[in-house]
């Protein structure tokens, strides 16, 4: 699997992490002429994962070599470029016992795309796995999140913590072996942020009490740790080489005429907060502090979005709907956080209505494909929303629902309206299909075009 690290006109430096099993030594890695050793990062369940930290030159025929396996990688990021953004990679119950040929189709989809026309980059935006039923490894945490939220047994836990880390271990490494996935994965450099389902669903918008016990924290830490091992290629107590502060994992990227940046909704998030003031600061300052062009920023959750205060007002009539208060938590546009969604706005709004520094919205989460703008001096601040690659699609029915509640229209900024609209060429606002989402830059101008499961790629939509 391929981590970005840097990148600049002369080429790109990565690091790429393999999994072997206790006792196998691990291959060397050969890239540019050099021999690479790996280091090790950690393991469970009878399984060690390496690293190997190497550089390819801006070169057509750029390529790296382990096990006997050439792997060709697209290191020229001074012209025309191809990326691709993915959210939502399984699903709540039951992932792991799907057939690989219906879970995977789109990420096959996407390895053949990458065969016809080589991808730069691929951006993950958001439950990468299912963790959902890890907790189901030891009967302390086997009633998430209706638990026991009084001390434990410091012998308990450490039972609880090796029970965890084995669940999420061999989750991550069956899933990432899977065929689709794993050939776009050692090919495609990648750029990962989480989302509540890479820790359990709903972290951060559950009672305070659920997630400040002794299991709620331990299953945050083992799931931390097993994202920066997967989805970041750190050791667990390591901090990521693209991060922009710690205690939390945001991260921001520059390539020549492009930014990549990624705010961490959840590392500090609770019911009424989203980020704490460190967040805020290096989020910020990563916005305001990337050069100048065109500006790609990953919000998990969507950042334009329906209104959604009828919605809590109606779920607030009955205890029936008590269950979905997490869901809605989650949301930018919940009245909880509505303080926060504004500063959100404005923070990006004036980086979008500098000159020359376009900022363009990539989100996930919500299973359906859309996209929405926000009116600005400058232009139409656009947010395009893709998901899930393998998350099964809601009804239809569903989709005209929301597409409803879409239309009452929102403003969270006085003079700035935020509207969503349907994807190029679509009916409705949103669409029930399986879907990613394809950017490219050709001759210093952006566009993307959505790929669907049953209808193909959608028109381009210019940025």
């Amino acid at each position: 699997m391929l981590h970005l690290r840097q990148v600049d006109e002369r080429g790109v430096t990565l690091a790429a992490t393999l999994v072997r099993h206790v006792g196998r030594k691990p291959p060397v890695l050969e890239a540019d002429g050099t021999q690479v050793d790996p280091v090790r990062l950690g393991g469970a369940a009878g399984a060690t994962m390496w690293r190997y930290d190497f550089r390819l030159p801006a070169d057509p025929a750029a390529s790296y070599q382990i096990d006997g396996r050439e792997y060709r990688v697209n290191t020229r990021w001074g012209g025309d470029l191809n990326v691709a953004y993915t959210s939502c990679n399984g699903q709540e119950h039951g992932d792991l016992d799907r057939p690989e040929a219906s879970r995977n189709a789109m990420w096959r989809q996407l390895a053949e795309r990458n065969d016809r026309a080589p991808l730069h980059l691929l951006l993950q935006g958001g439950d990468q796995i299912y963790a959902d039923e890890v907790t189901e490894a030891h009967p302390i945490s086997r009633d998430w999140p209706d638990i026991d939220t009084r001390p434990q047994p410091a012998s308990a836990l450490a039972e609880l913590r090796e029970a965890l880390r084995r669940a999420f271990f061999l989750r991550y490494a069956f899933q990432s072996a899977q065929a689709g996935y794993a050939a776009v994965a050692a090919r495609v450099p990648s750029l990962s942020m989480w989302d509540d389902h890479d820790i359990c669903d709903g972290w951060g918008s559950l009672p305070e009490d659920i997630l400040d016990s002794d299991v709620g924290r331990t299953l945050f830490d083992v799931a931390r740790e097993s994202f920066l091992m997967f989805q970041m290629g750190c050791a667990p107590d390591e901090q990521p080489p693209v991060a922009t502060g710690s205690g939390h994992l945001s991260w921001r990227v520059d390539a020549p005429g492009v930014s990549f940046v990624a705010p961490d909704l959840r590392s500090t998030r609770r019911p009424e907060r989203v980020m704490d003031d460190a967040t805020w600061r290096d989020v910020t300052d990563a916005i305001t502090g990337a050069p100048t062009g065109h500006l790609f920023l990953l919000s998990s959750v969507p950042a334009l979005g329906p209104r959604l205060s009828i919605v809590e007002r109606l779920m607030g009539l009955t205890r029936r709907m008590e269950k979905y208060e997490d869901d809605l938590r989650d949301q930018w546009q919940s009245r909880t956080h509505r303080a926060e969604w504004q500063r959100f706005l404005r923070l990006i709004l004036d980086r979008h209505e500098r000159p020359e520094t376009p900022v363009t919205v990539l989100s996930g989460e919500i299973h359906l494909a859309t996209r929405g703008t926000m009116d600005a001096a400058s232009g139409p601040l656009h947010q395009l929303v893709a998901s899930g690659i393998s998350h099964p699609a809601p009804p239809t029915a569903f989709a005209r629902g929301l597409g409803t509640l879409a239309r009452f229209g929102e403003a969270p900024l006085k003079g700035h309206p935020i509207r969503l609209r349907a994807l190029p060429g679509r009916p409705g606002i949103y669409c029930a299909q399986r879907n990613y989402l394809m950017l490219t830059r050709r001759d210093g101008a952006w566009a993307a075009a959505w790929a669907l499961e049953k209808t193909g790629l959608t028109p381009e939509l210019a940025l």
